[in-house]
């Protein structure tokens, strides 16, 4: 017989619980054979974010448990846009862009959840499909019939737009309505019985558990895991140059595994648990390591490289580590193909001809990491610069450096000035 393991117990041990329908019932529930939850996300871009990730690796969490996870693309709801967090209304996307986003995104989730194997197969829906062809006043009669304003107002998401000045239109008010109707016909079609989502979601999830128990005569169950922001308030998910993608022409998997490498030691206590796949008591272990040595970033480590192999494959994720290790000072001499690849997507990258490696002075001018001749000079008398990890003089010969893979030269001034030379053609 199968066995189906405990949502609650495996959440609520990696901090994954803000709110929840009744705990005990709901482990009951979960154990007792195989149920189906869901997770929507809007699809306003081709590509997810770090900021959605906690939900995919959620699904696939539940999917480890033996049940079966429901991705939903908001191809409807995403044409109106979610007030829940936001201080200003969104960008209303027209239905072709939304369909290239969701088919773009599709092939980010075929990363972390299984679609093809075992009774249960990850499934993505969208909620175009049931709901674009519906009448208003048929909407209005088998949904907006059930769900009081009363109700509606009572939720923190349209209180804190109402409050703040900002207003909220008539669009954003009826999102609850849409996404409660997600929740039932997923619940009547898919036999789909749990919704999950960040905490800011549990107005919405509660008015689909309402709606199910009147349309349907059902139980239903939900669960929210606390919003995932950074111990200084920042949210997590952003950098200086903006949003950290899951799509790698986005976000190269260099600068993916770095945002993960960032995470401070506070914050990496907690987000190590909820991110993680690895089982808790190896979790624990890895935590306790760092404790010990935090200088040594090995949980920070450990799930970048998690993460990024998880995302972009596990030969991009060595790259990304390795290159990581020669922009930091390692000797690249044993970089792969690929890590110099990467490599050159986050330097400066010159392509010449092999001829001008007999003149040291011209090259460091050529490639911008000397103003002058006499500066040049001077950084190779000061031996200043590195040519594939071997330190030049002022009587180098670039043209005995042996080139990387055939091809390149990375240059290398002080500590931190690099500069890839490309000889490839």
């Amino acid at each position: 017989m199968a066995q189906f393991g405990d949502v609650v117990q495996e959440f609520a041990s990696r901090g994954l619980i803000h709110d929840s329908t009744d705990r005990a019932e709901l482990s009951k529930r979960s154990t007792a054979s195989q149920m189906s939850a869901y997770v929507g996300f809007d699809p306003t871009s081709d590509s997810l974010h770090v900021g959605n990730l906690l939900g995919q690796i959620s699904l696939r969490r539940f999917q480890m448990l033996g049940h079966r996870p429901v991705v939903l693309a908001g191809g409807a709801t995403g044409m109106v846009g979610d007030p829940s967090g936001r201080s200003e209304e969104r960008n209303l996307l027209d239905s072709e862009t939304l369909a290239h986003n969701v088919s773009c995104i599709k092939g980010q989730l075929e990363r972390i959840l299984d679609f093809d194997s075992g009774s249960n197969k990850a499934v993505l829906v969208d909620n175009a499909t049931w709901t674009k062809d519906v009448p208003v006043l048929d909407f209005l009669r088998d949904v907006g019939k059930y769900i009081t304003v009363n109700q509606m107002m009572a939720k923190d998401s349209v209180k804190s737009r109402i409050s703040d000045g900002n207003g909220l239109s008539f669009t954003e008010f009826s999102y609850m309505l849409l996404q409660a109707n997600d929740f039932r016909h997923l619940c009547e079609h898919l036999d789909c019985e749990m919704q999950m989502g960040g905490s800011d979601q549990w107005g919405n999830i509660t008015a689909g558990i309402d709606l199910i128990r009147k349309r349907l005569g059902r139980e239903s169950f939900g669960l929210t895991w606390p919003l995932v922001t950074k111990s200084d308030g920042t949210k997590f998910g952003k950098t200086a140059d903006g949003a950290v993608w899951l799509d790698a022409k986005r976000t190269s998997p260099y600068q993916f595994r770095q945002f993960w490498m960032q995470i401070s030691d506070i914050d990496i206590e907690r987000m190590l648990p909820q991110f993680s796949l690895r089982p808790m008591e190896e979790v624990a272990s890895i935590l306790n390591e760092q404790r010990l040595s935090p200088e040594k970033r090995v949980a920070q480590r450990t799930l970048a490289n998690e993460i990024t192999s998880m995302l972009h494959g596990e030969e991009s994720a060595n790259a990304a580590e390795q290159a990581a290790d020669v922009l930091f000072g390692a000797n690249p001499v044993f970089a792969s193909e690929a890590t110099l690849k990467l490599i050159a997507q986050e330097v400066a990258v010159t392509q010449m001809g092999t001829a001008v490696l007999h003149d040291a002075v011209g090259v460091l001018v050529t490639t911008g990491l000397a103003s002058s001749n006499s500066e040049a000079r001077r950084l190779l008398q000061q031996r200043s610069v590195r040519a594939n990890g071997e330190q030049l003089d002022e009587h180098a010969k670039l043209d005995k450096v042996a080139l990387l893979h055939g091809r390149w030269m990375l240059l290398r001034k002080g500590k931190t000035a690099y500069h890839l030379i490309d000889f490839a053609g």
